[in-house]
Parts: structure tokens; C-alpha cells; sequence
């Protein structure tokens, strides 16, 4: 029995927890009543008093076990509070953690920085635009007063690019054609075949592809120019150009006859016929070959006519004039879109704060919220140590007066008060009781400067449309952004 007794305390010991509080999640545990009076042997020591008459009928303080109680639960009473000034201090420093002073702060001073940002930058792309417009002004004025000096009454008619690429592509393709039909008639009286004939032949067809249609380029235009003299200019380079074309084509047919007979000296016999006999042409074929040289000399001389404005200089100044106004509007599109970035971003940002604000102000009520949570747990637990002590002194007096011979003291009817331990103000309270109000000013400050920002964006591309108003836009202008 004795073995089966001290298994028995063993296992007790070990099913024992190392504290007198009752197992529990919340922070501050409940005193167990019935551990901590047997702890104390509260019955025990009561009823060997109460045998002794202790403590005396007209005691008026607690005996030695009353005391042992009280000191007991006060320790417990301690001991939450200092868990509670751990925790209070953990919620300042989470407090304190969010930095929302200094969120105001960066507010107040990034927000309206940013739309004097915005405003600085609208304001450079505006003198951009002023300068670029006065020199698109410039031009238009030249080309009205162009027109007025000349009397003319049209649009200029430079070609398109595409109308450009295709004339060139012309020119290339007659030197091509040239070169083949050329080199197919040339190739039989040359010393080195089709090889040879193809040189000679492309060595002619750019000098009269070329130069016809840098004539017809430059001289033929003047042709249509309202002074006389210019006039006479292009007359002068046409008739050049015509007698240029007529002999150039005269001496290559001459060269096929002559190169179809002799292996060399064929180019002094070729000047030799063209100063005696210009047209004297035995071979038809050769007749054929100056007819195709001459119409694709005209055909040059046309093409190069054609790539440019029928009257001198017009198509110059429409050039210049069409390269300003598209840089005006590309420029103007570009400082648009850079603003329409600027506001984006500054608005993202400034968005971005004010979610912050809120989650920052959530966070902030959240920690008040179980800040004030854990003050009302402290107090009920402070209510509920009271009781305890008041319960476990009750199970001592019972005992006690059971077995008195000798009246109680009048004081075991009265209740114990325990001391309330104090909570530090500054912890306890809010860290300022006016800061919502301070996180609904700031976020009503960036809601303002968003608006703010909005509102310089719409100036800003206003005032970029208005600076055709103010410098003149012709009908021609440049179309809005």
C-alpha cells in the first residue's frame, strides 16, 4: 500500500502545472482558488488556530495567514501588471513605429512641390513651343510674301515622298534599261564582248540620263520663272540640254558603225564623221539606237522636272515650311505626352499616400483598440485577483470559526480591497486625440493637390493649343494634339 501510495504522489507531481494559475490563451490567467489554498493549507492552518483562539476576538489586522494571502494574490496582482506595462509599451513603440508625424510632414511639403513641379515644367515646354511657333510663323510670312512677289495664285505642288521614291525609282530603272539596250549594241564591236559593250554602255547612259535629268531639275523650272532673265536661263540650259542630248546620242550611234569595223582608234574616227556628216547614218539600227538614247534623255529630263515645284524656290520654301510645322506639332504632342507622364506619376504617388494614410489609420485605431482591450482585461483581472483573495481568506475564517471555542473577530464579515496599481497615462492614452483628424486633413490635402495637379494639366495643354491664338495659326496650321 505504501509502494501503491508513493506512485500515486509521483504521478500527481508530474500531472501537477508549475504555477498556481488555471490553464488558459488570454494574457492574464485566473488565480486558482483551490490550488493556492491548498498550497497554503488554509482549512489546516484554520482550524489549528481557530483550536488555538488566534487570532484574538477584538484583533483588528490580519494574522499571519491572512497576510500570506493577501501578499499571495498582491504578487499575482504584480505580476500582471507588469505584463501589462510590457504590452502597453509594445503597443507605443508599434505607435510610434507608424512615424505618422513624419507622413504629414512629407506630405505637406512633397504635395505642393510636386504641382509647382508640374507647373516649373508646363511652363519650359510653353517657351519650347512659343520659339518653335514664331519660326513656323516666320516661314508662313516668307512663303505669303513669296507668293505675292510672284503673283501666284496656287499651293505650292512639291511632290509627296512617295512620288519622290517613285521618280527616282524611274531614273534608276532608265539607266538599268539603258545600260542593257546599249550594251546589247555595243557588244558586238567590242573587243571584249558583252563585258565591254555593257561598260561602254553603262559609262554613256549615266552622262545622258544624269545629266538630263539634272537639267531638267535645275534649269528647266526657270523656263516659268516671272523675270525675264531667269527666263532666259532656263532657255539657255534647255537648248544646252537639247543639243547636249542630239549629240551625245549622235556620237554613241556613230560609235556602233564605227566600232563594228575597227578594233581601235574608233573614237577620233567618230568625231571625224560628226564634224563632216552629223546624220549620215548608213545602218538603221543606228537611227534606232539615237532614237532610244534621245527619248530616255527626255524621259530624264522630264523626270527631273518632276520632282520638283513647277516654279523656282516655291517648292524650297513649302519644304521648309511642311519640316517646321510638322516639328512644331511632334514637338507639341511630345511635351503633351512628357505632362500626361508627369501628372500620372505624380497622381500614382500621390494615391499611393493616401492608401498608406488609410492603412497607416487603420493600423492606428486597430493598436488603440486592443490597447484599451488590454486595460479592460487588466481591470477585470484585477477584480477577479480581488475576489480570489476575498475567496481564500473566506475558506480560512470558515475553518477558523469551526473550530473556535472563543467568539471571531468582528473584521472576518468584512471584505479585503487590494491596492489598484496605476497605468502610466502616456501609455494608456492615445498618442494624440486629435490624429484622425490630422490623417482626414492630410488625405483632404493630397485629394486637393491631385485636383491641383488635374486642374495644371488642363491649363498646360490649353495653354500649348492657345499659343496658336496668340502667335496666328494660318488655315494650313498645325492640327491640335
Amino acid at each position: 500500500m505504501a509502494k501503491s501510495n508513493a506512485l500515486s504522489r509521483l504521478v500527481q507531481g508530474l500531472r501537477r502545472e508549475p504555477h498556481d494559475l488555471k490553464p488558459s490563451i488570454e494574457l492574464f490567467a485566473d488565480l486558482d482558488p483551490d490550488r493556492v489554498a491548498a498550497d497554503l493549507g488554509l482549512k489546516e492552518r484554520g482550524r489549528e488556530r481557530g483550536a488555538a483562539g488566534e487570532p484574538p476576538t477584538d484583533s483588528a489586522t490580519l494574522d499571519e495567514v491572512e497576510s500570506r494571502i493577501v501578499e499571495r494574490v498582491d504578487a499575482e496582482l504584480k505580476a500582471s501588471h507588469g505584463v501589462l506595462m510590457d504590452q502597453l509599451q509594445v503597443y507605443g513603440e508599434r505607435l510610434a513605429g507608424l512615424d505618422l508625424e513624419g507622413r504629414f510632414a512629407a506630405i505637406r511639403h512633397a504635395a505642393p512641390a510636386a504641382v509647382s513641379e508640374f507647373r516649373a515644367e508646363a511652363a519650359t515646354g510653353r517657351d519650347e513651343l512659343h520659339g518653335l511657333r514664331r519660326t513656323l510663323r516666320d516661314l508662313e510670312t516668307e512663303k505669303d510674301a513669296f507668293k505675292r512677289r510672284h503673283r501666284l495664285e496656287r499651293s505650292p505642288r512639291p511632290p509627296s515622298a512617295g512620288a519622290q521614291a517613285l521618280k527616282f525609282g524611274l531614273l534608276a530603272f532608265l539607266l538599268l534599261i539603258e545600260t542593257v539596250v546599249n550594251g546589247a549594241f555595243l557588244a558586238r564591236g567590242s573587243a571584249t564582248g558583252l563585258l565591254g559593250g555593257t561598260t561602254e554602255a553603262l559609262a554613256f547612259a549615266m552622262l545622258n540620263v544624269m545629266a538630263s535629268f539634272l537639267i531638267g531639275r535645275l534649269a528647266v523650272p526657270e523656263l516659268v520663272h516671272r523675270n525675264l532673265f531667269r527666263k532666259l536661263v532656263g532657255l539657255v540650259g534647255l537648248a544646252a540640254w537639247f543639243a547636249f542630248a542630239v549629240g551625245l546620242n549622235l556620237a554613241l550611234a556613230h560609235y556602233r558603225e564605227v566600232a563594228a569595223t575597227l578594233q581601235a582608234d574608233a573614237g577620233r574616227l567618230v568625231m571625224e564623221r560628226l564634224t563632216a556628216a552629223p546624220a549620215d547614218l548608213a545602218d538603221v539600227k543606228s537611227w534606232l539606237f539615237f532614237g532610244i538614247g534621245f527619248f530616255f534623255s527626255v524621259v530624264a529630263l522630264l523626270d527631273g522636272f518632276a520632282t520638283v515645284d513647277p516654279y523656282p524656290g516655291f517648292g524650297d520654301i513649302e519644304r521648309r515650311l511642311t519640316t517646321a510645322r510638322d516639328t512644331y506639332i511632334r514637338r507639341k504632342q511630345e511635351l503633351i505626352d512628357t505632362l500626361l507622364e508627369v501628372r500620372d506619376d505624380n497622381i500614382e504617388t500621390m494615391e499611393d499616400a493616401h492608401r498608406d494614410l488609410a492603412v497607416r489609420r487603420g493600423e492606428y485605431d486597430a493598436i488603440l483598440d486592443q490597447r484599451a482591450r488590454l486595460i479592460r482585461l487588466f481591470e477585470a483581472h484585477e477584480a477577479h485577483l480581488e475576489t480570489t483573495a476575498n475567496t481564500l481568506l473566506a475558506l480560512y475564517r470558515a475553518a477558523n470559526r469551526e473550530a473556535r471555542a472563543t467568539p471571531p473577530p468582528a473584521r472576518f464579515a468584512e471584505r479585503v480591497t487590494l491596492r489598484r496599481l496605476p497605468v502610466s497615462a502616456d501609455l494608456a492614452g492615445p498618442a494624440r486625440t486629435d490624429l484622425r483628424q490630422a490623417i482626414v486633413d492630410t488625405q483632404g490635402l493630397l485629394e486637393r493637390e491631385v485636383a491641383a495637379v488635374h486642374a495644371a494639366f488642363d491649363d498646360a495643354v490649353s495653354g500649348y493649343h492657345q499659343i496658336d491664338d496668340l502667335i496666328g495659326e494660318e488655315p494650313h496650321g498645325a492640327r491640335t494634339a
